[in-house]
């Protein structure tokens, strides 16, 4: 984490937290450092984990979809960490890293299909304070994916939600997950032109 957090890292310890860090370690090649911020409260921690990775055996939603949705929620809230965690997460999983990159300049690109614009579409609108999920939205949502799909893809963009707003509260920022495994930058959108992130 280049920028400290609001509540400092403690040490992972214990039986528990040499499981975490191996755990953690072999999914991300390190430790991140959000993971000390959040130890201080273990239980907090644990439901959170889980929670997330019951999150990721859903599967009426594709994938690619699923993830582009989280990216967007990301990039709409603010979330650093969660956004370079979800780039790193496409990268592992074998999806489109190319789209992936683009996704905070989504509405500029021309990489994606309409049924991605859509979902790409819907998670900005519900990530926005107000939500603004218009019935039209949610109608060619429903024509295209499906009910299931649809509901999973609210609930993803839901969960999405609720870390990152916790992250950006907390001061939880960028972990470098990209930067290790040798990702390009994320796009980033300029007032003149699009440009790559440093």
């Amino acid at each position: 984490m280049t920028i400290q957090a609001r509540i400092p890292a403690t040490e992972v310890t214990g039986l528990y937290g040499a499981v975490v860090k191996f755990a953690t370690k072999k999914m991300f090649g390190r430790v991140p450092d959000s993971i000390g911020v959040l130890w201080h409260h273990r239980p907090v921690f644990t439901d959170m984990m889980n929670f997330g990775r019951k999150t990721e055996k859903w599967h009426e939603l594709d994938k690619s979809l699923s993830t582009l949705a989280a990216m967007t929620a990301a990039a709409t809230v603010g979330c650093s960490f969660c956004l370079d965690l979800h780039y790193f997460m496409a990268h592992d999983k074998g999806l489109d890293e190319e789209k992936a990159r683009e996704v905070p300049i989504w509405r500029e690109s021309s990489r994606f299909t309409r049924r991605e614009r859509l979902v790409m579409e819907y998670a900005e609108a519900m990530s926005l304070t107000p939500p603004a999920v218009t019935d039209e939205l949610s109608d060619a949502l429903l024509a295209e994916l499906g009910a299931p799909a649809l509901l999973e893809l609210a609930a993803k963009v839901g969960y999405l939600n609720a870390t990152a707003r916790s992250n950006i509260a907390l001061g939880i920022h960028s972990d470098g997950f990209a930067d290790a495994c040798g990702l390009a930058p994320l796009a980033t959108r300029s007032e003149t032109r699009v440009t790559s992130q440093a």
